[in-house]
């Protein structure tokens, strides 16, 4: 798929304020089984300074400084995205699927900040473990039927509905509530994996659904790490499995550093503030070879000789 997105975030406040730092995930990925052709970043007012880092989870992000004041902040980013399905896990796991629970020492020390629990002594949310349990029934310990499994739990047990303010809710909450929001949702599924040794981590991105709707709206899903096929992603609030149709801006083992735009303000004591905001997307047929978008045959590709790892590298 080949997508332009502008998202735009509008900001108004009844009096001049001074913009504190500001930190924005907006540019998305640039690798893996997504291409990023051009992204451009408006902001009025303009930054004293701006600049670019890597996170910890290998995602772009950016920071900003302001000088003076303003009574209204405004934050427009488009991209040209590439995207393309990923190999099938089936044929990614068939000669070593992971048995679950997954032992914590045969992980990468990288991934251990993607296994902890919510609780603040690091413990896992009961609710989450319970949930966990009941997907593992009948799974005979193979990792994707236990995954299937949660989506549908999740999607029996609690009703999907938008919630655009505040914090993504855990498990227990969720399940408490018996409705939750796209985040809510992927705040379950990523407790409940890490809870059987499965690393999981919190994704913001565009979910570009068809058909295609007045104005598109932020989504949150989970990437789940599989040994043998990496980071893959599973919408619990959609169809489950991800598909090329889905745009991912920022990954973290914590939900609130996915943040679209993150930040701070000051003024007087009576200011009030208000947010509108737009995503904007036009898809793209596929234009032949030459966009780099084509299709794959991964099976074939597989085993072809020039599409191979070496095989005493771990995965």
């Amino acid at each position: 798929m080949r997508a332009l997105v502008t998202h735009t975030l509008h900001y108004r406040y009844s009096a001049p304020i001074l913009l504190g730092p500001h930190r924005f995930c907006l540019k998305p990925r640039g690798h893996g089984f997504q291409r990023l052709l051009d992204f451009q970043l408006t902001i009025t007012p303009e930054p004293d300074i701006l600049y670019p880092l890597l996170a910890s989870s290998g995602d772009e992000i950016l920071r900003a400084r302001f000088l003076g004041s303003t009574d209204r902040f405004l934050v427009r980013a488009s991209s040209e995205v590439i995207t393309q399905a990923a190999p099938p896990l089936e044929m990614a796991l068939e000669i070593n699927p992971p048995l679950l629970p997954y032992p914590v020492g045969h992980l990468n020390g990288d991934l251990m900040g993607a296994l902890e629990g919510w609780l603040p002594n690091g413990q896992h949310d009961p609710a989450a473990v319970d949930l966990a349990q009941e997907a593992l029934t009948g799974c005979d310990q193979m990792a994707l039927p236990f995954l299937r499994q949660l989506v549908a739990i999740i999607q029996d047990r609690v009703k999907y509905t938008q919630r655009h303010m505040g914090p993504a809710w855990p498990a227990g909450r969720t399940l408490k509530e018996r409705v939750g929001s796209c985040r809510d949702l992927a705040m379950l599924m990523i407790e409940s994996c890490r809870c059987v040794g499965l690393p999981a981590r919190f994704v913001s991105g565009y979910h570009l659904v068809e058909p295609k709707p007045k104005t598109y709206d932020l989504h949150a899903w989970a990437e789940i790490y599989l040994p043998g096929a990496g980071w893959r992603g599973f919408d619990p609030s959609g169809a489950g499995s991800i598909d090329d149709r889905y745009i991912v801006l920022a990954t973290s083992s914590k939900a609130n550093l996915t943040a679209a735009v993150s930040g701070s303000f000051s003024g007087a004591g009576s200011v009030e503030s208000d947010l509108k905001w737009t995503i904007q997307a036009e898809v793209r047929e596929t234009e032949g070879p030459s966009s780099g978008d084509e299709e794959i045959d991964w099976r074939r590709a597989a085993g072809s000789r020039c599409f191979c790892d070496p095989p005493h590298l771990a995965p």
